[in-house]
């Protein structure tokens, strides 16, 4: 067993993506099987299959990748909470990662958690022509030149923020695609990395009101509860209780940057020194141990890790 203070449960976000993610964990858990089930149901289509064969792009969209990601996450964390006893302290999602976050909490149910990302995926496509917005990960520039080649190039109809802060120099701008453009050049005569992302939208930045709007809407027929363990919340990196704040945070986290970093150090604030990675892919445990090396950190992304991570957590005597 792991020798820990506290316990956070943590969900990535969007481009963790990828074809045949949950097949395995689907058909060795029948916790893992009620999930992509249930979500198939309240979705209307085989979210499963989409998940398991692709297609690629299919998968891609926006609409479709944020219910995946969610529900092979979900699918991880029932198989985890039926083979052992291991409760987090806090909980915390990057990005759509947040929705799977207050899944776990209680706080929103699964079935309501799967149809509003989807309809999030669909608000956040919607609220700019195709074209109009980009997103770029800048990579080895300080925080505080990035965002002063942002002050530099902002105007009206020309805007580009800092979406994401994820860890020390590794940051991800997002706006109108001329004004990303400018920083980028910017960036990288500053000898900084550029890896444009491939999404079809500028999440995370002012350009997202009208989704903010729309998503408010929706979220006012979706009942929340208060939350069994506390959240810590992208747009401000606060601890977070009440289901009703869990709601308005969501929706403020549209516009909002993401506060990973921030995020990440509120929970070694409280007491957490073991992170636990709940979901396809490893991109938090690399932001993990950028952030702080120090740091326990296991990664549950598919059943070889399922298994080394009840191994460690529950060793055999």
């Amino acid at each position: 067993m792991l020798d820990q203070n506290k316990i956070a449960f943590v969900f990535p976000g969007q481009g963790s993506q990828f074809v045949g993610m949950g097949k395995d964990v689907y058909a060795a858990c029948p916790a893992a099987r009620t999930v992509f089930q249930t979500a198939d149901t309240a979705l209307g289509f085989s979210l499963s299959t989409l998940c398991f064969e692709g297609p690629e792009e299919e998968l891609k969209l926006t609409e479709n990748t944020q219910p995946a990601i969610l529900t092979n996450s979900i699918a991880l964390l029932r198989v985890i909470e039926d083979r052992l006893s291991l409760k987090p302290d806090f909980v915390a999602g990057h990005s759509l990662g947040e929705y799977t976050a207050l899944v776990c909490a209680d706080a929103i149910s699964f079935e309501d958690a799967v149809r509003t990302v989807r309809q999030r995926g669909r608000f956040m496509q919607e609220a700019v022509p195709l074209g109009t917005g980009e997103m770029t990960a800048v990579i080895g520039l300080e925080q505080e030149k990035l965002q002063a080649f942002c002050n530099e190039v902002n105007h009206e109809n020309h805007l580009v923020v800092i979406a994401n802060i994820n860890c020390p120099r590794q940051y991800v701008i997002s706006g109108h695609a001329e004004a990303v453009h400018v920083v980028m050049q910017l960036s990288q005569k500053e000898g900084a990395m550029i890896v444009p992302l491939a999404v079809s939208a500028p999440f995370h930045s002012p350009l997202m009101e009208r989704a903010a709007t729309n998503l408010e809407s929706w979220l006012r027929d979706i009942p929340f509860n208060d939350l069994k363990y506390p959240l810590v919340n992208n747009a401000e990196a606060e601890i977070i209780n009440n289901g009703d704040a869990a709601k308005v945070s969501l929706v403020r986290q549209m516009q909002a940057s993401v506060q990973w970093e921030r995020s990440i150090r509120r929970l070694m604030e409280a007491g957490v020194d073991t992170f636990i990675e709940i979901g396809p892919g490893k991109v938090l445990s690399g932001l993990l141990k950028r952030i702080d090396r120090s740091l326990n950190i296991l990664n549950i992304s598919d059943m070889a890790s399922l298994e080394h991570a009840l191994q460690t957590l529950n060793p055999k005597p």
